[in-house]
């Protein structure tokens, strides 16, 4: 009876000193997040575009195919992937460390001693043989008591490293997602500047026809012809320029796609691009439990108190227990005569760490730097999120003034170019005028195009920058 009391007393004791943790986790910084973003509004609306799923945020089927591609097939993608199965299996092996070990084995020895030796006498004296046979199977099961914590620190590590490829995988299709989709649209600038870049070839080419009528009629000179010319050329050289990023443009959403560089099919024009427009930002608590790169940092700070408490419990004492049975036996025709070759055998020890070269407290105080590390790093996301949020809002409403400001302004400049080439036509006006007008009005449509592809990328980067775009 007293050997059952004093068995559940040491029960209780180890539930008791595995219940311990000898080191406290550090809490994440209050980042005192202001209640809504820099060149928003004040809300307490905490929903945000963010949540939307990418097929509702971008509607084009065409663009849709090749996310939808990106995501199927994306090389950076696939190795995010298989980094979460591998850290899937680290877990697994993580939750057995409660478990106790064991192993089977079997061994066969003869020994025979020299005859001189005290063993090779009393070999021939007791035995009347000159060597001895040894045959050994056996089970040995061992187990460490979880007293300080350091199991269950190993677990909470693995878990937190697990989660951290979850949110990586994350981080890497938001991204993949808005490059995508910016890859797109400056592929429908292209198009559109292409497409402005032979308009204004030939109008310069009509425009040459007439100052050279008027030269062969002696009423212009040759630097009329010459600047005319030249003009059409610096158009024309726009033609082939356009054409270069085109391909390179589509190779790079082809190498984005998972697949060899290709042309890339598009029915649909810059100008009837469609996003959301009720674009909400939320407020910027929100980043901390939406955006993958975030929640990893908060992950790591997770991982970083583990590793300290494993570190810290490694430096105390650890009762480890062995048990181990089998058949022994002096002859192999006796090795399995059971119960007569059956043996068992059953020890505990505590083991305490005294001189290890001062490593495992070096540990402890690296995993300790690393956790600060991590808190700094965490406070640090935080603060980029919140600014890339910041910067996607005020550069939606600033691209929008100038869509409106650079509109205006190529029409204006289409007006004058038709006015400038009546008047030429009738006298009215010279060739400078002309070649100028056709100057400005390339460029203010050229320049519209970046505009309108600025904006759209601007709504992208909001969205990627609230944690859109994984799922």
């Amino acid at each position: 009876m007293k050997t059952n009391i004093k068995g559940y007393l040491l029960i209780a004791a180890l539930g008791i000193f595995s219940a311990c943790k000898v080191s406290k986790d550090v809490k994440l910084p209050d980042m005192n997040l202001p209640g809504s973003y820099r060149s928003a509004a004040a809300t307490t609306d905490t929903a945000s575009v963010g949540r939307l799923p990418w097929k509702s945020f971008f509607t084009e089927a065409t663009l849709q195919n090749l996310i939808d591609s990106a995501i199927t097939r994306n090389n950076d993608l696939q190795i995010a992937i298989k980094n979460i199965d591998a850290a899937r299996q680290t877990l697994k092996q993580a939750k057995w460390g409660n478990v106790p070990t064991a192993s089977l084995g079997a061994t066969a020895s003869i020994n025979r001693p020299s005859d001189n030796s005290l063993n090779g006498i009393s070999l021939s004296q007791f035995l009347g043989s000159k060597h001895i046979e040894d045959y050994n199977a056996s089970v040995t099961i061992s187990w460490e008591a979880d007293i300080w914590g350091k199991i269950s620190s190993r677990k909470a590590a693995a878990l937190a490293a697990y989660l951290q490829t979850e949110e990586a995988r994350k981080a890497v299709q938001t991204q993949l997602v808005a490059n995508v989709s910016e890859g797109y649209f400056n592929l429908l600038m292209l198009d559109e500047q292409l497409e402005i870049a032979k308009k204004n070839v030939l109008l310069n080419d009509s425009t040459i026809r007439i100052i050279k009528l008027q030269f062969n009629a002696g009423q212009a000179t040759s630097l009329a012809v010459q600047q005319a010319e030249a003009q059409r050329l610096t158009a024309a050289q726009l033609v082939p320029q356009f054409e270069q990023q085109i391909i390179a443009q589509e190779n790079a959403l082809s190498i984005l796609a998972g697949k060899l560089p290709d042309s890339i099919t598009r029915t649909g024009r810059l100008e009837n691009v469609v996003l959301p427009q009720a674009i909400s930002a939320g407020v910027p608590s929100t980043l901390l439990s939406y955006r993958p790169d975030v929640r990893s940092s908060e992950l790591d700070v997770d991982r970083a108190n583990a590793q300290v408490g494993y570190t810290k419990a490694s430096m105390y004492p650890t009762l480890a227990i062995t048990a181990q049975g089998g058949v022994n036996a002096f002859k192999a025709s006796n090795w399995f005569n059971i119960p007569a070759s059956l043996f068992g055998i059953v020890t505990g020890g505590i083991t305490q760490p005294l001189l290890q070269h001062r490593e495992l407290k070096t540990n402890y105080e690296i995993a300790k730097i690393n956790r600060e590390k991590s808190v700094i790093q965490f406070r640090q996301q935080v603060l980029v999120a919140v600014g890339e949020v910041s910067d996607a809002l005020v550069a939606i409403d600033k691209l929008s003034q100038q869509q409106v400001i650079a509109a205006n302004r190529a029409k204006t400049l289409q007006q004058a170019t038709a006015n400038a080439s009546q008047l030429f036509k009738s006298g009215m006006a010279n060739y400078l005028e002309v070649i100028t007008a056709q100057s400005n009005v390339l460029q203010s449509e050229l320049e519209l195009a970046s505009i309108k592809k600025a904006q759209l990328d601007a709504s992208v980067d909001l969205y990627r920058s609230l944690g859109g775009g994984w799922n």
